[in-house]
């Protein structure tokens, strides 16, 4: 080696040297950032997102999910071909990343109403137009209705009416189809990181990866939520039914931004400028249940059919855990190995065994956490592993009463159904706002108002099953439309529904359930109960209180009216076989009263046959 070729030498023996060094410290920062050095050492993800958090035990590598290239060095290259930029399960991607691995629960988020929105744009378009023959989803899609048969959706971009647009301007952002990044304590991921990589309130990373901390919108980590926890559920359903905000407690009635204690909002702010205040949670919830521990997989994911409302898709029922007075919960052993209650509770915090007594849902499938165990029943916490004991009804008086057994459970033991009365929605097709689907601002901007809430008393009615109901107004809609240059088109227009121009209320369980029941005398002597809005009784009529002001003899809480002892409903009942009480029900629901005087305990032995109502007349 001549002298002249040492320095080209020496200096290539200091860069492997430098190199060595590099490689070291990086290693050292990625053991302290507690990667998998086996796996992941040699990626540029791992080096530049050091501190990030595994999405699981089992999604360790992140181009498997990410796409990318891991061995460039530089962020541009390493970014190209990323999957669906940093969320990988958008529904642009998901058959390349999620639906790689996880096949079947793909094909089942697929069809699932919280993918398709098919209830919720077919009961609007029932509110505005009535049907037109076909059934709509947020997207087109080649499925399978409840009965197996092949099923088109058409996507909802072409329901070239009001129903269509007010969907795709309001409502389309609940659906997970899309990401929400812009409502407080409401935003969440499109696809299936909607449920599994949940935001926080402000939609902001706050994991230990540097280079996103803070940032927005992300998931509050990048770690999976398996089993997701009561605020994934409140992310989308703090409106309309408001169900999770009642299952804890929580109401946003008419209070707006009304202050509600010392001057200050609260003490619960809400998207859309919303305050709530508490109320009595339901019992499940003070219990420490999570939603998950009574929804099944295929409430929430489907089962690979497409169902035109959720009723039809939800399997569960309060029967199914606490029995009927005359039967028992139904049961079934797991006699599979590869049952799918074993495979679901892998993941659980106590999963189950072979031979388990499991409870069957009301489908007569088996749930994957409600188990007979010593002639007891219990609901095991699927993400605490906390054994709750599930009192049954069987055999009890009170339950066993002739005339309730077309009562739903949640008629007597719900505590609160949250109301909304009298919306005003006005189109303006001078104004200009966000059509989500198409993904820009179109021509046509709507609002909303509102004349009152309530949560108690409730309303009953016939439902889809043929028993007694709690129903809540579903929707109550006065329409107003504007032209281009901003002249009245209509007022207050209420569409037709079956047949003539009539407001709906819709059957409805409000997730607001208590342990004592409502009384008996409340139940039969109050009119609000039987669908007549607040009201007094005079001389054997029921007069209104709250009248709407659009007629001066219908109540704008109710849907019945009575005079000179003739009753008369002038609102429907949504869904198929459901409808009012009739004048003869209603009769006898009030002539109980005579019998309550005496008799105010639902055990007395005279209601264990049928009441005879003109006994007390001879």
């Amino acid at each position: 080696m001549t002298l002249f070729a040492r320095p080209a030498f020496l200096l290539h023996c200091r860069r492997i040297f430098s190199g060595m060094v590099l490689f070291a410290l990086g290693l050292g920062a990625l053991s302290l950032a507690g990667c998998d050095l086996a796996a992941e050492f040699e990626t540029s993800c791992t080096f530049c997102h050091r501190g990030l958090e595994h999405a699981s035990p089992a999604h360790t590598d992140c181009a498997d999910c990410h796409g990318g290239n891991p061995r460039a060095w530089d962020k541009r290259l390493a970014h190209r071909n990323m999957h669906g930029k940093k969320n990988p399960s958008d529904p642009q991607v998901w058959e390349k990343t999620c639906g790689r691995c996880h096949p079947d629960q793909l094909a089942r988020v697929k069809s699932t109403l919280m993918t398709t929105n098919t209830g919720m744009i077919h009961n609007i378009q029932l509110t505005w137009e009535g049907e037109d023959g076909r059934q709509y989803g947020a997207k087109s899609l080649q499925t399978f209705d409840a009965a197996g048969e092949p099923l088109e959706l058409a996507g909802v971009k072409d329901l070239d009416h009001l129903s269509g647009e007010l969907y795709r301007k309001f409502c389309a952002l609940c659906h997970v189809g899309l990401e929400s990044n812009r409502v407080w304590a409401g935003s969440h991921a499109s696809g299936c990181a909607a449920c599994h990589f949940p935001y926080n309130d402000n939609a902001t990373y706050q994991g230990g990866d540097a280079t996103v901390q803070q940032q927005w919108p992300y998931s509050e980590t990048h770690r999976m939520a398996s089993l997701p926890d009561n605020r994934v559920c409140l992310r989308c359903h703090n409106r309309s039914g408001r169900i999770a905000l009642a299952y804890q407690g929580l109401n946003d009635g008419n209070n707006g931004l009304v202050p509600t204690m010392g001057g200050e909002p609260g003490p619960v702010m809400l998207g859309g400028v919303r305050n709530a205040v508490h109320i009595a949670a339901d019992i499940h919830f003070d219990k420490g249940m999570d939603c998950i521990d009574c929804h099944t997989s295929r409430d929430l994911m489907g089962d690979g059919y497409s169902y035109r409302n959720m009723y039809h898709q939800v399997e569960i029922a309060c029967e199914d855990c606490h029995g009927t007075p005359d039967e028992l919960p139904h049961t079934a052993r797991i006699d599979r190995e590869n049952a799918e209650p074993l495979r679901e509770s892998r993941n659980y915090a106590v999963p189950l065994e072979y031979g388990a007594e499991m409870v069957l849902t009301a489908r007569g499938r088996m749930y994957s956490n409600v188990v007979r165990d010593e002639g007891k029943f219990w609901v095991i916490g699927k993400r605490s592993g906390k054994r709750h004991e599930s009192k049954v009804i069987t055999g009890t008086a009170e339950h066993d009463i002739p005339g309730h057994k077309r009562l739903e459970c949640y008629s007597c033991h719900s505590r609160a159904v949250p109301q909304c009365f009298g919306c005003h929605t006005e189109y303006d097709q001078s104004g200009r706002m966000t059509d989500f689907i198409k993904g820009y601002e179109t021509p046509g901007a709507f609002s909303e108002s509102e004349d009152y809430r309530a949560l108690y008393p409730f309303p009953l009615a016939l439902n889809q099953r043929g028993r007694i109901s709690p129903v809540t107004p579903g929707c109550q809609t006065f329409v107003t439309v504007r032209d281009q240059r901003g002249e009245l088109l209509q007022e207050e227009y209420v569409a037709r529904f079956k047949g003539r121009n009539q407001l709906r209320f819709a059957p409805f369980y409000s997730h607001n359930t208590g342990a004592k029941a409502v009384g008996c005398g409340e139940c039969h002597s109050n009119p609000a109960f039987l669908g007549f809005g607040q009201s007094v009784l005079t001389n054997g009529e029921i007069e209104a209180t709250l009248l709407c002001e659009k007629s001066a003899e219908k109540p704008l809480d109710g849907f019945i009216t009575m005079s000179e002892g003739k009753t008369r409903a002038f609102s429907a009942i949504t869904r198929e076989e459901s409808r009012p009480l009739n004048g003869a029900e209603v009769q006898r629901v009030l002539a109980v009263n005579l019998c309550l005087i005496c008799h105010a305990n639902p055990q007395d032995p005279i209601y264990a046959q049928e009441l005879d109502y003109g006994r007390l007349e001879r």
